[in-house]
């Protein structure tokens, strides 16, 4: 399941079904995508609490093995009766249940009213709108777990761990990683305003996205070179490893000798489909993962694979590899020797457990932690990987806006961007100060003529958007880490 900030908010978790409510462990990403979309899994996780408040008020005499809430229902009736403006009792009701929650200092549980919940359930099993990036709130700030492949907030440039400050002007610091998917979710073709904080940068990020539709399509394989194939793993919805089983078939008649698992960027999802795509990587019986209660009971988890992968098999992960995909890549690491290449995974070792009131609401709670097959909680920590290999530095240079005109005498950060993407582009546009200069400007005249734009001299609309794209093709042709596996794979290949 998926939350979609935009989104998907990091809720989505890797959830797990049991008896009476879901399980998921994933990244707080009800992350609601950012859709922003804003897509990407659940977490949802709820004990219901009914608390009934009828025409009459509580006697707080009669016997009630919940005492403690005393306190609550005499403050209730005091507000209902004495408040001097009429209130909305369902509005009170939701902000008593927020604050009960919210006082568990716990970024994955969260309280969704009924179009919270609405959202959260609809970007689970089918596409959404939005911006498609994963959020989960952390410390009263939202922070971007990961955008989505090919999502409008990917090709935005936003990064996992950048902090959305304002949506529309209007500031979300304090909101629940639902209330933030809310608004930054749209109507496809509607546009949403960010500022974003970023690690590095001394200014927020301005950004104007366009909303789109984005599909629950989680599965994306391609033949490398040599017998190698590599299959991406966006997140774990309902069908993810349905698609990957799909996607298997499809490079073993293409005469597939080695696969390159690619789990960046992957906020997680729901926890059973974690556990069946380790267990095609994992001998029959091994411990695929843990999942310790309060009490400390531990339920573990092992692999029912009826004939595991015969080839030789590496897994990438980035910081953007959180909750579910954090369970594959462990499991895989510890208990089939599988490498891992990249660099450190998000690090989110927690359960989500969900379930819905009768009126339409619901409320996920962290229930359990879950440990890697060797008994390690990687929560706050991450994964390390066996191999670690960086991008190259272009890969992490800052989205420009094109609405905003970059042109001759200005100096700014944006300006200092171009330049660098100017050079990597091949047009060198002199001292990479952040000032556009007379050189900066024959760089971009260079570069509008070798792609038949208008030369302007200026950065704007259709200069901004293919420079941005030139440095994306440029990162995929260049992926130091796909480069790594599939080397590492290559020698395993008999």
């Amino acid at each position: 399941m998926k939350n979609e900030s935009g989104e998907a908010s990091v809720e989505e978790e890797n959830q797990k079904q049991p008896k009476e409510a879901g399980k998921f462990i994933k990244i707080k990403k009800f992350t609601f995508i950012m859709g922003i979309f804003l897509v990407i899994f659940l977490t949802a996780g709820i004990t219901t609490i009914a608390l009934i408040f009828g025409d009459e008020k509580v006697d707080p005499s009669a016997p009630d093995k919940h005492s403690e809430f005393e306190k609550l229902y005499s403050t209730y009736d005091t507000i209902k009766d004495n408040y001097y403006e009429e209130i909305d009792e369902d509005k009170l009701v939701d902000g008593a249940i927020n604050g009960m929650i919210n006082s568990l200092d716990d970024p994955y549980s969260a309280y969704m009213d009924k179009k919270e919940a609405s959202s959260f359930h609809e970007s689970i099993s089918s596409s959404f709108e939005g911006i498609g990036a994963e959020i989960q709130e952390q410390d009263g700030q939202i922070m971007v777990v990961s955008p989505i492949k090919g999502s409008p907030a990917e090709k935005s440039g936003i990064k996992p761990n950048d902090i959305i400050l304002s949506v529309d002007g209007k500031s979300v610091e304090g909101l629940s990683s639902s209330e933030a998917v809310l608004k930054i979710r749209g109507k496809k073709g509607t546009k949403v305003d960010l500022s974003i904080s970023r690690a590095g940068e001394s200014a927020p990020i301005e950004l104007t996205i366009k909303r789109d539709t984005i599909p629950i399509e989680t599965v994306y394989a391609e033949m490398l070179d040599d017998g190698v194939a590599k299959i991406q793993v966006t997140s774990f919805s309902e069908h993810t490893v349905q698609e990957l089983k799909t996607a298997l078939e499809e490079m073993s008649k293409k005469d597939m000798k080695g696969l390159v698992l690619d789990l960046r960027g992957n906020p997680g999802g729901l926890l059973d489909q974690a556990i069946d795509m380790a267990s095609l990587f994992i001998p029959n019986g091994e411990v695929v993962l843990q999942v310790e209660e309060r009490s400390g009971n531990k339920e573990v988890y092992k692999s029912k694979n009826d004939g595991e992968l015969k080839i030789p098999v590496a897994v990438l992960i980035d910081d953007g590899s959180a909750s579910a995909s954090e369970i594959v890549a462990a499991a895989v690491s510890e208990s089939a020797d599988i490498p891992l290449i990249g660099v450190k995974s998000f690090g989110k070792g927690t359960v989500q457990t969900a379930q819905d009131f009768e009126d339409g609401s619901n409320f996920k709670y962290t229930a359990a932690k879950w440990l890697t097959p060797k008994g390690n909680w990687i929560h706050k920590k991450g994964i390390k990987p066996d191999i670690n290999v960086k991008l190259p530095d272009y890969a992490s240079l800052p989205y420009i806006s094109p609405d905003k005109e970059l042109k001759a005498s200005d100096s700014s950060s944006e300006v200092k961007a171009a330049e660098e993407m100017l050079k990597v582009a091949g047009h060198d546009p002199g001292k990479i100060d952040g000032f556009f200069d007379q050189e900066t400007t024959n760089a971009v005249k260079e570069f509008q003529r070798d792609q038949k734009i208008n030369e302007t001299g200026t950065i704007k609309d259709d200069t901004t958007v293919k420079l941005m794209q030139v440095i994306r093709e440029k990162i995929l042709k260049n992926d130091t880490q796909v480069k790594k596996a599939v080397e590492v794979v290559k020698k395993e290949i008999k």
